[in-house]
């Protein structure tokens, strides 16, 4: 089994409703997207991916299409939240904006988009990793294994 990992990046706003810090305000970030994927490389001289695990422009249109041209610059709102009203309003200004049905924390876009790629890969590809910056400093990570 061999492990590939393509980079992404996205421009990202949120705003953490009832959240007892700075991050209740809204604010961006500059996202940065580490997305691990596991398989078998194809051992067929026949097949043009001969020797791929899956092909590295396969996984960037798969996660381009589900995360970085839907999520990059927008704002995630928790749309089960009052916030819900501020997100109508930033829509009404011509602001373009994702209701999440959870707290837009790097913790829970983890599991959104583990969620949105699990389902648009290959047979035999599974997701193995995902690691997301929020900042320099600051990231989460989210384990198959821990996850089944």
């Amino acid at each position: 089994m061999i492990r590939i990992t393509k980079i992404f990046t996205f421009e990202t706003a949120h705003v953490l409703y009832n959240y007892d810090g700075k991050c209740k305000n809204m604010h961006g970030h500059s996202y940065k997207l580490f997305v691990t994927v596991k398989g078998k490389p194809i051992n067929d001289l026949d097949n043009p991916k001969n020797g791929m695990v899956v092909d590295f422009g396969d996984i960037k249109t798969i996660v381009k299409e589900e995360i970085v041209d839907v999520w990059d610059h927008s704002v995630l709102i928790n749309g089960v939240s009052p916030h819900r009203e501020m997100g109508e309003e930033l829509e009404n200004k011509g602001q373009k904006v994702i209701y999440c049905n959870f707290q837009p924390t790097c913790e829970n876009m983890l599991y959104a988009i583990a969620a949105k790629i699990k389902t648009k890969l290959p047979e035999g590809i599974s997701l193995a990793y995902l690691k997301l910056h929020e900042t320099e400093n600051s990231y989460g990570e989210w384990f198959a294994e821990d996850n089944q």
